[in-house]
This record gives C-alpha cells, sequence and structure tokens, in this order.
C-alpha cells in the first residue's frame, strides 16, 4: 500500500516520476554489465545527464536502474523536496523547539509531536519483496546484472544493496551501505569496514562463537537508499530517519529464513548468515577515490534464501573519480546534517564539501569570527564530530564568503594565509579506503585558517580593506549594461 502523502512508494513510482520529469532515458539495446554500462553512466554522469534504465542487461534476468542520486535536482525529488535545504531547516525545526506562545504555538507543537509519531517503522505481513522465493539450490546471484566496473576490478560486485544487521547482545538494528563482491552463486564479500557498525556487531558474534544473520535489500524506494547511507550516529535507526524524511512510517516484513526485517517494498531480499572466523580476499575494487582499493580479507555472507517481485528492477551506482552519482548523496547528507553540525558548533554560518574531496577528505567552513585562534578551535571541535573526524583538510572562511564559490575560497586560503603561522597539522582517523595515509586508518590532518586575522592573534600591519565598487556605479552600470553593445 502507497504511503499517505510521500510521492514513492517503491522504486517503480520513483522512476516513473523522473520519467514524466524528463530525467530517465531508457536504453532498449543490450549492454554489457562488465564495464560497457559503467562507461555509458560515467560519461553520462560528466554531461550532467539523466537517469538510466537499462532494460535489456546481458547478465542477469532484469533491468537495472542507475544514476538516480547524480544530480541534486534528482536529489531533491528523491526526499519529495524543491531544494534539499527544506530538509535541513526541517531537521532544525525540530531540534531547536521553542516553548508554544498561544493557540498557534500550541497547535505548532502538536504537529512537531505528531510528526515524531510516525517515525518508527510499521510491521506488515505480507510485502512485494516476497512474491517469488529461491531457497537453497535455487539461489543463483546470476539472476542479478551485477556489474564490473572496471578493468581491474576483481570480478562482479553489487554497490546498493542495503546490509541488515543486529547488535547479537542488545538486538539494536543497523542498516549500512557497503560493496558486495560476488564469489559464487550464493555467497558474497562482505567489504563492511573498520569504523562501520555493521562491523561492531560481526566482532560481538565472532567473540560469541555465533553466526551473524544478515539481510540485503536491493532496489528500495528512495528514501530508504539514502537513508542507508546517511552518516548517522549508532544510536540512531536509519528506519527512524527515514520515517523522518518521508513523513510516514516505512513498511518492513519479517525475513524468511533470519530473524531480521527488511523493506516490505523493496525489488530483491538476500537473506544468509556470516561463519565465524570465515574470511576470504576480496577485491580489488575501483572506489570512489578514483584509486583500486587493495585485496583483504573480509567476512563471506552465505546466501540461503533470495527473495524478490515477480517485476524486479535492479538498482546499482557506479563508483569512480569525482565527479560521479555520489555528487547528490554527499551534497544530501551536507544540507541534511548542516543544522546538526550548527548546534554541536554554533559559531559555524555555512559549509561545504566538496565532491572532488569525495566528501571526507575536505571540508569549507565559514565562521563568525569573535577571538584570537576561534578558527583552530573549530578546527578542532570539527575532528570531534563523528564522522566528520575522517575529514583531513579543513579551510576556515569568514561568514562574508560564500562556501560554495571556490574561487572565492581559493581566493582567501591562498591569499589570507601565512603558512608559519594559520596552518595547523595533527593526526587522527582516515576513512579505511584512504591510500595516502602511511598507516592504514590514521593519519595526519591540516587545517587552514583563512579568516582576516586580528591584532590580537600576533598581526600588527592592520588588515587591509578588500576593494568592492560602490553600489551607485554598479546600479548605473546595470541599467546601462545593453548600451554599451557589450
Amino acid at each position: 500500500m502507497a504511503p499517505r502523502g510521500f510521492p514513492y512508494e517503491d522504486l517503480q513510482s520513483f522512476l516513473d516520476a523522473l520519467e514524466a520529469a524528463g530525467e530517465l532515458r531508457r536504453v532498449t539495446v543490450p549492454v554489457d554489465p562488465t564495464l560497457e554500462i559503467s562507461e555509458v553512466v560515467t560519461r553520462t554522469v560528466r554531461e550532467g545527464g539523466p537517469a538510466l534504465l537499462f532494460e535489456r542487461p546481458t547478465r542477469g534476468s532484469m533491468p537495472l536502474a542507475i544514476n538516480l542520486f547524480g544530480t541534486e535536482k534528482r536529489m531533491a525529488m528523491a526526499l519529495g523536496v524543491e531544494s534539499l535545504d527544506e530538509v535541513g531547516d526541517r531537521i532544525g525545526g525540530m531540534i531547536k523547539p521553542e516553548l508554544p506562545v498561544g493557540w498557534s504555538g500550541i497547535r505548532e507543537g502538536i504537529g512537531k509531536v505528531l510528526q515524531l509519531k510516525s517515525l518508527p517503522p510499521r510491521k506488515v505481513k505480507t510485502a512485494p519483496c516476497q512474491e517469488v522465493v529461491l531457497k537453497g539450490d535455487e539461489v543463483d546471484l546470476g539472476l542479478l546484472p551485477g556489474l564490473q566496473v572496471w578493468p581491474g576490478d576483481g570480478g562482479i560486485f553489487h554497490n546498493f544493496g542495503l546490509t541488515h544487521t543486529k547488535h547479537p547482545e542488545t538486538g539494536k538494528r543497523n542498516l549500512g551501505l557497503y560493496r558486495l563482491q560476488q564469489h559464487s552463486r550464493n555467497t558474497l564479500g562482505m567489504h563492511w569496514q573498520i569504523h562501520k557498525d555493521s562491523t561492531a556487531h560481526h566482532a560481538v558474534a565472532e567473540r560469541l562463537g555465533q553466526r551473524l544473520p544478515v539481510a540485503i535489500a536491493i532496489g528500495c524506494d528512495p528514501v530508504v537508499s539514502y537513508s542507508a547511507s546517511a552518516p548517522l550516529p549508532s544510536d540512531i535507526d536509519e528506519y527512524l530517519f527515514a520515517g523522518f524524511l518521508r513523513g510516514e512510517r516505512v513498511e518492513m516484513v519479517d525475513c524468511l529464513t533470519v530473524p531480521l526485517q527488511v523493506p516490505a517494498e523493496a525489488q530483491i531480499i538476500l537473506e544468509g548468515y556470516l561463519e565465524p572466523g570465515e574470511r576470504l580476499p576480496e577485491g580489488p575494487f575501483g572506489d570512489h577515490t578514483g584509486f583500486y582499493t587493495p585485496v583483504e580479507p573480509f567476512p563471506v555472507l552465505h546466501i540461503e534464501c533470495m527473495t524478490m517481485r515477480k517485476k524486479p528492477i535492479y538498482h546499482s551506482i557506479i563508483t569512480s573519480k569525482p565527479p560521479q552519482e555520489d555528487h547528490g548523496l554527499g551534497k544530501a547528507t551536507e544540507r541534511l546534517f548542516r543544522p546538526l553540525l550548527k548546534m554541536l558548533i554554533p559559531d559555524i554560518v555555512d559549509y561545504d564539501l566538496p565532491s572532488a574531496g569525495v566528501f571526507h577528505n575536505c571540508a569549507i567552513v565559514s565562521i563568525r569570527k569573535r577571538y584570537p585562534k576561534h578558527a583552530q578551535k573549530i578546527m578542532n571541535a570539527i575532528w570531534g564530530a563523528h564522522s566528520m573526524s575522517f575529514t583531513k583538510l579543513i579551510v576556515i572562511v569568514d561568514e562574508d564568503c560564500d562556501v560554495h564559490d571556490y574561487n572565492e575560497v581559493a581566493f582567501r586560503a591562498l591569499g589570507n594565509v601565512d603558512y608559519s603561522r594559520d596552518l595547523l597539522l595533527t593526526e587522527g582517523p582516515v576513512d579505511h579506503l584512504d591510500h595516502a595515509s602511511y598507516q592504514q586508518f590514521w593519519g595526519g590532518k591540516a587545517g587552514i585558517d583563512a579568516t582576516r586575522k586580528l591584532p590580537s592573534e600576533g598581526y600588527s600591519r592592520g588588515w587591509p580593506e578588500e576593494m568592492v565598487m560602490s553600489g551607485e556605479v554598479s546600479s548605473l552600470v546595470d541599467k546601462r549594461w545593453k548600451e554599451y553593445g557589450i
């Protein structure tokens, strides 16, 4: 049943909306999921092109949807808003409640409570994702048009499988998005990284000598798919977050062979377990860093049951050097989590995570500077803020600098800095996939103070005035521009 109010009950309805908006193209000729689809998608992304539905991939038995989130416009459509900032503003309104004033305030307060009440997932008994059931020897990952994206990849990978686990002792659920290497018709390599919650669940299961149940959902509605990628704190349930974004509860159904729940409207579900202590080589894989990640031992998922819709659509993503489809996902996270970052660090005015820095390598932050070494305080606060701890370079600018205007940021960072005084070097955790750090998992960080310097910071020369044309002359030229014939 379609949720009331939210525009997309499933992947199909989102694809219909994209097509109606001119944001989807169908590819009706056969295309090979080994490399050929990757090259087609990469060229499309770099031209700012549409989402794609490959109707006849030469591997598997179903169409393949990709580049669904490749632009900020499509990402906003996925979340049911005109602008990504709308959701950020809504989050800001929820986390900073004000005392109600008069009847209108009370009504607003009740509205917020009702909004929160709609968040928890709702369990259903039957689901489209279980229309077809394959068990035991019937399980065959060859039914899926999994991709080999780059020539040096270790084989076929499934790149948008939403992975469900539970903490073996607390029962706390986790939803994550990890690449999955196809080892055989019924086994997958689980590339969950050292800092991820699912890794912690697996470590507890191994300590207890237990199998860890796992369920993977492929082809969920766009809000659930985004929520799996969001860097939420471990105590926030991804399905509560998805319910908040949708304004409707997500329908979940019990798996058939493992004690987990999955989205009822998904296209494909893989159910299985990890054997304690078992590892197989995983990789290499051409990742979003633009480089191949090396072969490492990772756990192996044994799939005992595979369920799907009668006419499923497979969903995947291409990973590569930016720009790539994850631009839309990264920008959504940037905008949605801006109020949370500002709540933690109130002096922040705005921030930007450049896609060229694959979103965690660089953060540009504008502040309302008030005292000496204020910028350095902000740098250290950011490095202590959950997933922002992986940021390798932080550039701090004054509040009058547009952090999204990279030319203006570069002007400040290249011109306003004495690198013997305004550069902060430190060490800390880095992303699992970071190839530049001399030691895996940790490395060097830098903060650049590109703000105007104060006398109290030791700057005694008197900061110069920046050149700005007078408003009167600027208005005059605006009015006469056509006269100039330029």
